[in-house]
């Protein structure tokens, strides 16, 4: 499998894909032919739009998934598929209410090459269980496609000495996620991502990221380290895929299609 899995796709300079686009264009190759699924966000058609106009810019046909139409097609079509940022709930609950979890989750397994920015990252894990976001929809499980044995929580945030907020950090809260669970998890700072291919894992990117594994002090990885001896392949259900100290967390039921 080769997996592209992005901590976010606006730079701090605002523009949509801008930071990591030689990354993008290096990883698709020329002549692709991109299914953008635009699920994550809240107006579907214009965030499709928006990635397709901008897919264009550099060089690369898209076009995006529209519930409605034949989604195989669409799939059969693509030389990858590239799933966006948003709200990780509304993500997961669209993809596993219509059956594509399970649709996209074959292809990449059969080789389809992934891109996730963001919440299209955290879903390529075994849960989403370690996104930022707000439940703004309950999803029939947490259980996302396990395409990688660790969970990804994007965006992350080091704690600033100077600030007088007095809520948990992000540090504190992936560490009270490590004391229920085993599965490891690699948390990307703005400007990192994982380039995933072949049983290996590399932090790539602008910025590093920290690993979280049970029982052991965090390490914080710089860019252009591999992590898969700590974290394991891209291999389907690696070690602990999907499991906490709990007991496994079952994948959705396979559901065709649904409301």
């Amino acid at each position: 499998m080769r997996l592209l899995l992005v901590s976010n796709s606006t730079g701090p300079d605002g523009n949509y894909l801008d930071w990591c686009e030689n990354e993008l264009t290096t990883f698709l190759g020329p002549g692709a032919h991109v299914l953008f699924v635009p699920f994550a966000g809240v107006d579907e058609g214009a965030y499709g739009k928006t990635a397709v106009d901008r897919l264009a810019l550099m060089g690369v046909t898209a076009e995006w998934a529209d519930r409605s139409d034949d989604f195989g097609a669409a799939l059969g079509r693509a030389t990858a598929v590239f799933i966006g940022g948003g709200n990780t709930f509304l993500l997961l609950d669209r993809l596993a209410r219509s059956g594509m979890l399970d649709a996209i989750r074959d292809r990449v397994r059969d080789g389809l090459p992934y891109v996730g920015t963001s919440a299209g990252a955290n879903v390529a894990g075994p849960t989403i269980r370690t996104t930022n976001d707000m439940p703004i929809v309950e999803p029939p499980s947490f259980a996302a496609m396990g395409l990688v044995p660790f969970q990804i929580n994007p965006h992350y945030i080091d704690r600033d000495p100077d600030s007088t907020h007095k809520g948990e950090t992000r540090d504190q809260r992936l560490l009270e996620f490590m004391t229920q669970n085993d599965t490891p998890v690699v948390a990307l700072r703005e400007g990192a991502l994982l380039d995933v291919s072949d049983g290996s894992v590399e932090v790539r990117g602008r910025a590093g990221a920290w690993v979280y594994l049970k029982g052991q002090d965090r390490r914080e990885v710089p860019p252009g380290t591999r992590i898969d001896d700590l974290v394991g392949g891209p291999e389907p259900g690696g070690p602990d895929a999907g499991r906490s100290s709990k007991g496994i967390f079952p994948r959705p039921a396979r559901s065709g299609t649904g409301s």
